[in-house]
């Protein structure tokens, strides 16, 4: 190739075009060592806990406390309700205490979310509702047969869904009657659980209470959707393969 004897500007290649300068891609900022979950989910019960227990609410602190109930949930024993519980009431971490609590297979975290029913209102009420429902609690069908009246309507649904997880015969009966007490969508939500109560039932062997229910849900007056899951309900376990046979009386 002839040499021109051109000088060649920087950026520029031989004979072409100026090259497109890319620009640098910014530094991601360090992360704070306050706001690092990776030690957290390092920790034992022991110094989780005290994570709980301490009384910074700075950003960063709660930030340490979310981490610490999510680590709970995998580790998490007896001797972690306590401090649990006390955050059932806290706007910004209840929902993290009730994902710590859920997980732990321990009698005493029921015990603890039947306490906090009457220490909260409002959507944290319908938050500790909807994990007696994920437990299946029965000790609490009572309490939520009397929460699914109350004034506030989505505290009203919640306590349905949970009574229909629950079920069982007295959470049964609370929802039969709840069908015939209730309004608008209180009753939507009675009916959905009823659906799903009855699906229990029948999950546990008991036909005739599974039928009797799928037929006061299958009345005009019931919400369609659920009105012909009922009906679908019916017709399927009627016509299983697995469902109980009457046996022939025995011939002499």
């Amino acid at each position: 190739m002839q040499n021109t004897g051109q000088t060649v500007p920087p950026g520029q290649k031989p004979g072409g075009t100026p090259e497109a300068v890319r620009p640098r891609r910014p530094l991601k900022p360090a992360v704070p060592p306050e706001y690092q979950a990776a030690n957290i989910e390092k920790m034992d019960q022991a110094a989780l806990i005290q994570i709980l227990k301490t009384s910074d609410s700075s950003p960063a602190g709660v930030f340490q406390k979310a981490k610490a109930c999510q680590r709970l949930a995998q580790v998490g024993t007896q001797e972690a309700v306590p401090p649990l519980a006390a955050l059932l009431t806290d706007q910004q971490l209840a929902a993290y205490a009730r994902f710590g609590l859920e997980a732990i297979p321990d009698p005493s975290v029921d015990d603890a979310l039947r306490t906090a029913l009457p220490k909260v209102k409002g959507l944290l009420l319908v938050g500790v509702i909807n994990s007696i429902g994920q437990r299946k609690d029965a000790q609490a069908v009572a309490p939520l047969g009397k929460l699914m009246y109350g004034a506030d309507a989505e505290v009203g649904q919640a306590a349905a869904a949970a009574l229909g997880y629950i079920n069982g015969p007295q959470a049964t009966k609370i929802l039969r009657d709840g069908l015939a007490k209730t309004k608008g969508p209180v009753r939507e939500a009675v009916a959905a659980a009823g659906l799903i109560c009855a699906e229990g039932l029948m999950a546990q062997g008991d036909r005739q209470g599974a039928f009797a229910f799928y037929d006061a849900l299958s009345r005009p007056d019931i919400p369609k959707a659920v009105r012909l899951a009922a009906m679908h309900s019916t017709i399927a376990a009627e016509i299983s393969l697995t469902r109980p046979r009457v046996r022939p009386p025995a011939s002499n």
